[in-house]
């Protein structure tokens, strides 16, 4: 009895779904074998974000999925960035409806040297490099696409599907390397982008929110000689001394929620340097002589553009409280912005609930921002009502064994369809 009950109310509750959604639904779940088929193709090729002819084939794989959908498909050459470039594809609509972007990416940090390598399948869940991240997410947007040409309300759509092929590892200069996903940004009223969706005490977490993430750099200098003098009138603290007390002082004074700024590198003696690439730190020197130079270098994360720049500044000014007879500098370079929990990202969350509670699935409240990394839904979050995390469910991302659940890609497409149909009908 209480079986048969259950299955009344899950069958009312479905039943708010209009005939047409109903078609979207039953079209991602006849299509599960297809879209199984191309996330293994997907993962079989690989596009770690330097391999530029494999991010090149993994367009093309893409091109072939979106051509036949009516979308204008464009491969964007971004090799003078250093990398191989995006797809950018377009669907043209009715013109009346928003006008919905939809943002994922090509690349994966697996480069072709990486162990770990092809797909493979085990129960419910498939391992693979990128399976998750960035290639679940593709799968995703393609099944919801299919779904929304097979049940009509694809042809009235404006959309546009941008696909970079550096997310993982930007190319220079970043305004160009991100030229287009911004002028998509601001063509579109709507962003929907397809990261893992987040995960936590079994269930569905909307992303509303994500912290930035740029590179600072500090270099202190000191009046380097014997030892015997530091502290002294003659030499001073020296450049060792001059870094740990911008380092503690940024631990002391800089904490508030959301913010974050790790230490990833550091280096101090006679000389000390970083390398062209920050990654690698180099120094010498001896006990009994004062460190000449120290260098540091990390990453700043906020939540808003007031919050990245206030704390910026109160970095610079720590940096510039010089101890006796040394000197620092630090700089800020170009990166991921922030993208700040908005209103309108908020409703637009409230919307794809409305279809989670058509489809009798649990809501998805809003995810702690200082659990999730940068992504380039930040780069168009100024202009466009965006949400993030929209792709496929699993784990281990960026490490080998990386996975996702398969049951998750109909399950995330038949809810973009919905949600996406239902935006692309919404008067502009």
């Amino acid at each position: 009895m209480i079986a048969t009950l259950l299955s009344l109310a899950v069958a009312a509750a479905a039943a708010t779904l209009s005939p047409v959604e109903t078609k979207m639904r039953d079209v991602v779940t006849a299509d599960a074998g297809r879209s199984e088929a191309l996330l293994e193709r997907l993962v079989e090729q690989n596009s770690g974000s330097l391999n530029l002819d494999g991010v090149t084939k993994v367009g093309e794989i893409m091109r072939r999925e979106l051509a036949p959908l009516g979308f204008d498909v464009r491969f964007v050459d971004m090799r003078a960035t250093g990398r191989a470039g995006h797809i950018v594809a377009t669907h043209k609509g009715n013109g009346r409806g928003k006008r919905v972007l939809l943002i994922g990416h090509l690349d994966t940090v697996f480069e072709p040297d990486s162990p770990f390598t092809g797909f493979r399948r085990e129960g419910t869940r498939a391992y693979g490099p990128g399976v998750g991240d960035d290639k679940g997410g593709l799968v995703v947007i393609v099944a919801a696409l299919h779904a929304m040409q097979a049940a009509g309300t694809l042809k009235n759509a404006d959309i546009q599907v941008v696909l970079t092929g550096d997310e993982e590892r930007a190319g220079a200069p970043l305004a160009l390397a991100r030229a287009d996903l911004i002028a998509a940004g601001k063509w579109a009223d709507v962003a929907l982008e397809y990261e893992n969706v987040a995960t936590e005490g079994g269930r569905d977490w909307g992303t509303t929110a994500r912290r930035s993430s740029i590179n600072w750099a500090i270099t202190a200098t000191g009046i380097t000689g014997h030892s015997s003098a530091v502290f002294g009138p003659a030499l001073g603290y020296g450049a060792a001394y001059e870094l740990a007390r911008i380092l503690d002082a940024f631990r002391r004074e800089l904490p508030e929620p959301n913010v974050t700024y790790n230490v990833g590198v550091m280096a101090a003696g006679t000389p000390a340097a970083l390398d062209d690439s920050g990654v690698r730190a180099s120094a010498s020197g001896k006990t009994n002589i004062v460190a000449a130079q120290a260098v540091a270098r990390g990453d700043l994360r906020t939540l808003s553009p007031e919050q990245d720049a206030r704390v910026q500044a109160r970095m610079a000014a720590i940096v510039a409280q010089h101890l006796p007879r040394t000197d620092a500098t630090i700089t800020f370079s170009d990166g991921y912005p922030p993208m700040a929990p908005t209103a309108g990202n908020r409703a637009l969350l409230a919307q794809l609930n409305a279809v989670n509670r058509d489809l009798s699935l649990p809501e998805m409240p809003e995810y702690d921002p200082a659990k999730r990394g940068a992504a380039d839904s930040s780069f168009v979050a100024a202009d466009a009502d965006t949400l993030g995390g929209m792709g496929a469910s699993g784990g281990g991302a960026h490490a080998e064994g990386e996975w996702i659940d398969l049951a998750s890609l109909p399950r995330q497409a038949t809810r973009s369809a919905i949600l996406i149909s239902r935006l692309a009908a919404q008067k502009r």
